[in-house]
């Protein structure tokens, strides 16, 4: 609902997030394929991944996420304006983010779903910014859920390890006095869309004579795995160095650097070339696999939860993926 609230900047207050109830280890899969931990640890740094079951719903584990973010934030769901939830899996291709907005009870909310894979999460935030800077909206919820173990081969070793599900969801608030986003950057390059997909496969039927029918179905995820990590070390800490010196800072000002999720050699080779220490990366890959749009609130919520990240701490994040998609943004958490 538009408001005659007037505001320039943006702030994060609330975070949350919820994962299905079932663990997968990497001995597991081994049973499945034929992989190992070790070979799976050693090339992606995961250890388990979490897998949806038929009782969870990609739009009830959202809005557990979303009253966790609530809660943190101290807003009530009828004061949200707008929840744009970031997803490649919906379980309804008219959208999903209508459904939260119905089970969170947020009923002045409009609500509408943004795909751009596992760059979605960015590119919400940024959606969001605007709506918030124009003023039209207060308190917007960017939710990134993704259900990405139904769209899996799970005889393909390549990328069966890889992929988990999860929801993650920030509490985004405009206000007249600071602005906590420092910069942006979001980028798209569909020449590479063959590297990473999860394209329809079309089935023709006659309907009738001379009119030809093209229904099917999704195919499973495919991915050239060295070329996504070529474009990802090689995209991303161009992007991020965009918006540190959009944000007049160094990279000695981030205190955090919080990236998709999709591998942990690809987190340390984005680090490296940003000149930025380990212990300044946060990392739950182990844990959670490559959980798509999900995947950087999933680690912001867990850092803040933890303690790890401070109010008026300067972090970085970037999402990369199926697009190709690229986006970083430099932003300070809390009032």
């Amino acid at each position: 609902m538009a408001s005659n609230y007037t505001s320039m900047g943006v702030t994060f207050i609330g975070c949350g997030a919820a994962a299905p109830e079932t663990v997968v280890l990497n001995d597991a899969l081994a049973q499945v394929v034929d992989t190992s931990d070790e070979w799976i640890s050693s090339r992606t740094g995961i250890r388990q991944r979490h897998i949806s079951h038929d009782r969870e719903s990609l739009a009830g584990l959202a809005t557990q996420a979303a009253q966790q973010a609530l809660e943190m934030a101290g807003v009530a769901a009828t004061d949200v304006d707008l929840i744009i939830l970031a997803t490649s899996s919906a379980e309804d291709l008219f959208g999903t983010a209508c459904q939260i907005q119905a089970q969170l009870g947020a009923t002045q909310a409009v609500a509408f779903d943004l795909t751009a894979a596992c760059s979605g999460f960015v590119f919400g935030v940024v959606t969001a910014a605007q709506f918030l800077r124009s003023g039209v909206y207060r308190n917007i919820l960017v939710i990134g859920a993704d259900f990405l173990s139904r769209w899996v081969n799970w005889q393909d070793r390549n990328t069966c390890v890889l992929f988990g599900d999860g929801a993650g969801a920030v509490l985004m608030q405009g206000t007249e006095n600071v602005d906590r986003l420092l910069g942006f950057e979001i980028r798209s390059d569909g020449s590479q869309n063959c590297c990473l997909n999860l394209a329809f496969q079309p089935e023709l039927s006659e309907l009738i004579p001379g009119v030809v029918l093209t229904q099917g179905k999704y195919q499973y995820i495919t991915m050239n795995g060295k070329e996504v990590y070529r474009f990802a070390i090689n995209r991303v800490p161009d992007a991020i160095d965009k918006v540190i010196h959009q944000a007049n800072l160094t990279s000695a000002d981030i205190d955090w650097l919080i990236l998709h999720q999709a591998n942990q050699r690809i987190m340390d080779a984005v680090a490296e070339r940003l000149q930025i220490a380990p212990e300044k990366v946060v990392s739950n890959v182990a844990k959670y696999g490559n959980t798509s749009a999900a995947s950087i609130p999933i680690a912001l919520n867990e850092a803040v939860r933890s303690g790890k990240i401070q109010a008026g701490d300067t972090i970085a994040t970037s999402g990369f993926g199926a697009g190709l998609s690229w986006g970083a943004a430099i932003f300070k958490w809390g009032n």
